[in-house]
């Protein structure tokens, strides 16, 4: 596994993480045997970038990822977690210097670690970036020793642009996949100059660029590719990016020819992400060890032709652009 910078903090992390949504929560039935074996799966691959969030089935996947570590015993991965939306309504008051302790001692709790490597602000409304106090106040828990390092998960690139005004956020989670194309423009550069790492989540568009989706495909009922289909849950473009099924089935059938028989196209979506210099780890999920062992595989790719960059670029622009590039 190659590893890349993580921005201003200076570690370095495999380019491929993992991401621990899936075994928490709201990706249908959670089968906890599945999911410790592909979180082990993953760090036999070499992945040493695991990313979860308190609101994960509730802390299920943080106590999961915790006991995998826990019988693996060694050198610990990076394990980066988020907090927020614990909140019953997102308002900027409710990040406050009590809550956000009373959210990080849980996690501590739930990770068994005295100190998180990195807590990331997880999707709160836009104009708390325009709030230093909160920030002002991460800077306070990183003094008491409670966490190493933190960062923010945003939904706009607006807000990502905003974060990099605070000189103590070290990384920016944002979706970024061949759908979701809008940070290469201005972000990354800006990310760059600030030495900011750039967790890249949703990489294969909530399994669409997968391949292996119709649209006779069913999700199950506790599966957000069904109930957040339109939103009803929470924004829209954490599942399948924000595009509509039936678009994005399309722009797939479009993608499939470039895909070489010596691999698939969860890998080439990978490697695209792994094209950008700025992007400091990928997070795909994985709910069994196959899933997981296929995704580190993608970081051994050779690059993406020219002629390949360009073919997706042009699918985008006719295809996902008018769905998704001026609202995020």
């Amino acid at each position: 596994m190659k590893t890349r910078l993580f921005g201003k903090t200076g570690k370095a992390v495999g380019e491929i993480g993992f991401g621990a949504w899936a075994i928490g929560a709201s990706w249908g039935d959670v089968d906890d045997a599945a999911s410790r074996k592909a979180l082990h799966a993953a760090l036999d691959s070499g992945v040493t970038f695991l990313d979860t969030a308190d609101v994960y089935g509730d802390g299920h996947s943080e106590r999961l990822i915790a006991g995998v570590l826990k019988e693996r015993g060694g050198e610990r991965p990076f394990v980066a977690t988020k907090a927020g939306r614990r909140l019953p309504a997102q308002t900027v008051e409710g990040y406050s210097r009590a809550n956000l302790l009373a959210w990080i001692d849980r996690s501590r709790k739930n990770l068994e670690m005295d100190q998180l490597d990195l807590v990331q602000l997880h999707c709160p409304p836009t104009d708390l970036y325009y709030h230093p106090e909160v920030f002002e106040t991460l800077e306070e828990i990183k003094a008491l020793g409670l966490i190493r390092d933190y960062g923010v998960s945003v939904e706009r690139v607006e807000e990502a642009l905003k974060a990099l005004d605070y000189p103590g956020v070290v990384s920016i989670q944002i979706i970024f996949n061949i759908f979701r194309r809008r940070p290469i423009a201005l972000l990354f550069d800006q990310a760059r100059a600030h030495d900011v790492a750039i967790v890249a989540r949703v990489p294969l568009a909530s399994g669409l660029l997968s391949g292996k989706f119709k649209a006779e495909t069913t999700f199950a009922e506790s599966d957000h590719r069904k109930f957040n289909r339109h939103g009803e849950a929470f924004d829209v473009g954490e599942t399948f990016s924000g595009v509509p099924y039936e678009v994005g089935l399309e722009a797939v059938e479009k993608i499939r020819p470039l895909v070489g028989d010596d691999t698939t196209m969860a890998r080439l979506a990978l490697r695209w992400i792994l094209m950008f210099e700025a992007v400091s780890v990928v997070i795909p999920g994985a709910r069994n060890p196959e899933q997981a062992e296929s995704n580190a595989a993608a970081a051994a790719l050779p690059p993406l032709s020219d002629q390949v960059m360009e073919t997706l670029r042009g699918i985008y622009d006719a295809d996902i652009r008018p769905y998704v590039h001026a609202r995020w």
